[in-house]
């Protein structure tokens, strides 16, 4: 079974840039299209951003289209989401998951294996 482990956040001025990863261990981390979810306090946990198992494919979330991109390297068996243009209203703990097969789910609840998640704070 895969387990996911975030690294990479911080705090951060506002308009600048984090780089936030997710290294899978433990299983076929290419037969996983892989998530990126954050939960601010007070607030549900939302989607953010999504990458079909390939690479191939990939799926934002409005609020950070055009600002955020997410990679993989299955070589390295690793995930990525480069933040940039960040703003106060991006502080979350963000979490990275895994789910099985080729589908991109926006809903959190079609994801199988879920990192432990990584604080990111934005300063104004």
């Amino acid at each position: 079974q895969v387990q996911l482990v975030e690294s990479g956040g911080g705090l951060v001025q506002a308009g600048g840039s984090l780089r936030l990863s997710c290294a899978a261990s433990g299983g076929t981390f290419s037969s996983y299209a892989m998530g990126w979810f954050r939960q601010a306090p007070g607030k549900e946990r939302e989607f953010v951003a999504v990458i079909r198992r390939s690479g191939g494919s990939t799926d934002y979330a409005d609020s950070v289209k055009g600002r955020f991109t997410i990679s993989r390297d299955n070589a390295k068996n690793t995930v990525y989401l480069q933040m940039n243009s960040l703003k106060p209203e991006d502080t979350a703990v963000y979490y990275c998951a895994a789910r099985s097969g080729y589908v991109m789910p926006r809903d959190d609840g079609h994801y199988d294996l879920w990192g432990q998640g990584t604080q990111v704070t934005v300063s104004s």
